[in-house]
């Protein structure tokens, strides 16, 4: 069996290190493991492989890849892989929806508290060396309790169901939204479907998105929805950057037609500098490190790990992809 790992990224955490494949070739000494960090390689190691990890294939590749069966990608999203000559082969697909749960869920639950307590609008006084007590308190949204507040997650995967359970720790009420609600959410008050939104986003203190990228989602926030979203209520965005319309986002921004926004994802990366988004200060902007942390790849090793020994053993591999769905 071969594995090529190809995962290559300018931001170095993002970059498959290369004691990934020295340990997969120790721990499973009959498996032959190549991993080059650099893609144009790929056209000629994919004839052979059996099992690929990394982010991005070509459609042109798979029909190539004659002995391909299962597609590893490091990242949550596999919008990437839903083009025709994947979709109708029989490669499987799994990501690691699991590995970067618990961390970007801690992140959004971060940045909620943050909005909650009015921190950023605190740190910019703090820069002007301005003692806000009495602004922070007279200025709307004013400093909130989330115990008993009302937020509405949309996307129950990995990232979904960890905040929730965090949600639920705080007192929070979590209202929840799943392309199929019949499957529930653990810890949730209510699932609704998707085409229930317009009726939740009115009821919601706080809107997490952390749902996959399909042809349902992008965008899933129309200029309609966002009008949705009460005048003190938050918008919360660890999900993607086209799940939002970010022109109408902007302009809803700009307008205060919402209390604010915590964004750590956008329809172009690096956000441009001539971004209208930079100057606003009702936003939190993180450039993309919700999912940022130490312990990332050790993770990473052990859900591969765990699945090409289940692979290997013809067992349901974890965090298998829904092809038909998309995610």
């Amino acid at each position: 069996m071969k594995i090529l790992i190809v995962h290559f990224h300018p931001f170095e955490l993002w970059h498959a290190p290369a004691w990934i494949s020295e340990r997969l070739q120790s721990e499973f000494p009959g498996v032959r493991v190549v991993q080059f960090d650099k893609y144009d390689r790929v056209p000629q190691e994919i004839q052979d492989t059996d099992v690929f990890i990394g982010s991005f294939l070509r459609p042109e590749q798979v029909p190539a890849a004659k002995k391909l069966k299962w597609i590893h990608s490091p990242a949550a999203a596999v919008h990437q892989f839903m083009f025709p000559e994947l979709l109708q082969s029989s490669v499987l697909i799994t990501n690691a929806g699991s590995v970067h749960g618990p961390v970007v869920a801690e992140h959004a639950l971060t940045v909620l508290l943050a909005l909650a307590k009015r921190l950023p609008q605190a740190m910019h006084y703090q820069a002007r060396k301005i003692w806000s007590q009495e602004q922070l308190w007279s200025e709307r949204p004013r400093p909130r309790e989330v115990d008993g507040a009302t937020v509405l997650v949309v996307g129950v995967g990995g990232i979904g169901g960890e905040f929730i359970r965090r949600a639920k720790a705080l007192g929070m009420k979590v209202l929840a939204v799943r392309q199929n609600p019949d499957k529930g959410a653990v810890g949730a008050d209510e699932v609704h479907p998707p085409s229930r939104l317009y009726g939740l986003l009115p009821r919601a203190g706080y809107v997490v998105l952390c749902t996959p990228v399909t042809p349902a989602t992008s965008p899933l926030l129309n200029r309609g929805l966002l009008g949705m979203i009460q005048a003190e209520s938050y918008l919360i965005n660890v999900g993607r950057g086209t799940l939002v319309d970010e022109a109408a986002l902007i302009e809803d921004l700009r307008k205060r037609s919402f209390a604010g926004a915590a964004l750590d994802v956008f329809a172009e990366e690096p956000l441009p500098q001539d971004s209208p988004l930079w100057s606003l200060d009702n936003v939190l902007i993180t450039p993309h490190t919700a999912g940022v942390t130490e312990g990332l790849w050790e993770r990473h090793y052990r859900l591969i790990a765990e699945n090409l020994r289940r692979f290997r053993e013809g067992r349901p591999l974890l965090g298998e992809v829904d092809k038909r769905e998309g995610y």
